[in-house]
């Protein structure tokens, strides 16, 4: 079809999904980026956040993506994520508990390896909570 793209996003853990989109929506590391059709071909990296995937007009999916790389190619996109999981699959205690491990190690600052450490796993746990959230709000 002329009006949509191909879409896969594949981890480390496998493909989590392949199909046809209207539109994607990625965070980016500059800001999130929208993705039609006839896109021109881009090379980035991404931050963690979610992917949301228009199908048609009433159909919306969210994925979890923590990090990677995205191509775009006319007729093509590609996330290479560090991690990805479906949004709905999210672990909400899971996300608490590693931002309040992050939180706690941000806290000792005796350790500056720790602290980059700690503030990208803090990072990817409220990337998760927002997924988390947003997903809630369309049920």
């Amino acid at each position: 079809m002329a009006n949509t793209i191909h879409l896969d996003i594949v981890s480390a853990e496998g493909q989590i999904f392949s199909g046809d989109a209207n539109r994607v929506f990625v965070p980016a590391s500059e800001g999130e980026i929208g993705i039609a059709p006839q896109h021109a071909p881009l090379l980035t990296t991404l931050k963690a956040g979610e992917v949301r995937v228009q199908i048609d007009n009433q159909d919306e999916q969210s994925f979890y993506v923590g990090g990677g790389a995205l191509e775009i190619q006319p007729h093509l996109v590609t996330v290479l994520a560090d991690t990805a999981a479906r949004a709905h699959d999210l672990d909400e205690a899971a996300a608490l508990a590693a931002k309040q491990r992050a939180q706690e190690a941000m806290a000792d600052r005796s350790n500056l390896i720790n602290l980059a450490e700690a503030q990208a796993e803090l990072a990817r746990a409220m990337a998760q909570l927002r997924a988390i959230e947003r997903l809630r709000k369309k049920r």
